[in-house]
């Protein structure tokens, strides 16, 4: 296989051998871990909106699979969770309430993460700041934007409750995705 250096549309889950099984494999792992992350909830009075590790899955799936696997493994886990699979946070499933944009967002995410990540900019601890961000900001935005008009509140009040709480720990996963996605791409580019 070519160095991962030289692999600039390529992104973690290209370097995985096979193909359509591989794939439908990792988009399936990718809902599954979303999923799991979502069951670290942590509630508090400052937002209707759970503390979760879900945006540091989504994210990391987002830029670890790409654009369309990401989109769809995310996708996946959004469906499934309406259909009834009860791995949202705090084992909730369905459509609606306050934290469903969120969940919205987080497909509009993993598609501009999987889609910046196949550009390389997850090789660098810089790039990869840039990327988490971007991501982030989707989230906010079209989960901030729902939380508005379930809670019938203003557009200022919905940041207050949906965005401002989650800065701080938002900023700290992207520390985390930032120092461990260029460390995997050293690593494949040194294994090989």
């Amino acid at each position: 296989m070519a160095n991962a250096a030289v692999l600039p549309n390529r992104v973690l889950a290209d370097l995985v051998p096979g193909a359509r099984v591989r794939d439908a494999v990792l988009v399936l792992l990718g809902a599954g871990l979303t999923g799991l992350a979502a069951q670290v909830s942590i509630h508090t009075p400052l937002s209707p909106v759970p503390f979760t590790l879900q945006t540091l899955s989504v994210l990391v799936v987002g830029a670890a699979l790409g654009t369309v696997r990401g989109l769809l493994s995310i996708a996946l886990y959004a469906v499934a969770g309406v259909a009834g699979v009860p791995w949202y946070a705090d084992h909730h499933s369905g459509w609606g309430g306050p934290s469903f944009g969120y969940v919205l967002g987080f497909v509009v995410a993993a598609a501009v993460v999987g889609e910046l990540a196949r550009r390389g900019n997850d090789r660098s601890v810089t790039g990869t700041v840039g990327l988490m961000a971007l991501g982030t900001a989707a989230i906010y935005v079209v989960g901030a934007v729902w939380l508005a008009r379930d809670l019938h509140v203003s557009a200022s009040k919905a940041v207050e409750l949906g965005v401002t709480p989650f800065l701080v720990t938002d900023a700290i996963k992207m520390a985390v995705a930032a120092v461990v996605l260029p460390a995997v791409w050293k690593l494949v580019r040194h294994g090989r």
